[in-house]
């Protein structure tokens, strides 16, 4: 599992969000939140309940222990026979911003695609 630090880290980067504005947002400088993201001080508990509100996470994932975001109910259903959807959300996580945007462009794409197809369906089936 990644350590705090880490999280902290690509949490902040996969919102193209500086050190400073962070820090400004936990009532501290950037020096010190600096060293939060790279482990030389531990974050404190107020902090951590900032940013699990602000990055809308629980404040497990942001300290390692969960690899999920959220307690979101139904992430150990499978998908596909293989593939569960906390496996999915997690692959999308990892990705770059611009990685994540272009996923959630194909998913819009296919509901789209979807929706137009049951409309077809529904307006051919009227006499």
């Amino acid at each position: 599992m990644k350590q705090c630090h880490d999280i902290l880290r690509e949490m902040r980067e996969d919102r193209d969000l500086k050190q400073s504005e962070i820090a400004e947002r936990i009532n501290t400088s950037q020096q010190q939140y600096s060293k939060y993201e790279t482990g030389e001080s531990e974050l404190p508990l107020r902090a951590l309940a900032v940013l699990a509100d602000f990055y809308g996470v629980s404040a497990d994932y942001l300290i390692g222990r969960k690899d999920d975001t959220s307690g979101v109910p139904g992430l150990d259903k499978k998908v596909t026979k293989e593939v569960k959807l906390k496996d999915m959300i997690s692959d999308i996580l990892s990705l770059g911003a611009a990685g994540r945007a272009a996923v959630l462009e194909q998913i819009y794409l296919q509901r789209i695609k979807i929706e137009y197809e049951a409309m077809k369906k529904k307006d051919g089936a009227r006499p």
